[in-house]
């Protein structure tokens, strides 16, 4: 996104992990840490999407756009075994609950993810309802939307490989107030789509 816009300077990135395990497990993270700075970028470590939005940077702070692409838990067993299954929707449905306290009045939260079996089992449109978020689009997710984008495992021995995404979208999430009040005045009149990064 940063390339895309030019400048990173109304942006924070975020890591679960520390500056030096991000390093460690990435090849390419040095490269995209002096990147993301040189845009003016500001970096976080070690943030819990759980707790995000009680991090001492993030509190004082509202956003347009809380971004969160291809979230997972981690390995535990097969992809398709439902104890990992609710260990993904246990991530996203903590993502949903702390994002929904840090958006500004028109603010959306935007998840990219996969949307075949069994991905599609997370249910992630039923997980934002259940904090209040109520879908407002759903895109095709298309990676030349974001130059420089490269998808990673996350976990594991295999970290730093890249993985197929396949079919998967963009979901694009809004309070449900603020969705009602698009549904009477238009969204497209009252509150213009920006184009995708």
């Amino acid at each position: 996104m940063a390339k895309t816009f030019g400048t990173a300077e109304n942006m924070i990135a975020t890591s679960f992990d520390s500056k030096e395990a991000l390093t460690k497990a990435y090849s390419d993270a040095k490269t995209n840490l002096k990147e993301l700075k040189k845009r003016r970028c500001t970096v976080l470590y070690r943030v819990d999407a759980h707790t995000m939005f009680r991090h001492p940077h993030l509190r004082p702070k509202l956003f347009d756009r809380i971004v969160f692409n291809f979230p997972h838990a981690g390995f535990t067993g097969r992809e398709t075994e439902k104890r990992q299954i609710e260990l993904h929707r246990k991530l996203v449905r903590g993502f949903f609950s702390s994002a929904s306290h840090m958006l500004t009045e028109n603010g959306e939260v935007h998840i990219t993810h996969k949307t075949t079996y069994p991905f599609s089992k997370w249910e992630i449109v039923e997980l934002a309802e259940e904090i209040g978020l109520v879908l407002v689009e759903k895109v095709p997710f298309e990676r030349w939307h974001y130059p420089g984008y490269m998808n990673k495992r996350g976990s594991g021995p295999k970290t730093n490989r890249t993985f197929r995404v396949g079919e998967c979208s963009t979901f694009k999430f809004s309070h449900s107030s603020l969705f009602f009040l698009f549904k009477e005045k238009s969204c497209l009149s009252v509150f213009p789509t920006p184009p995708m990064p």
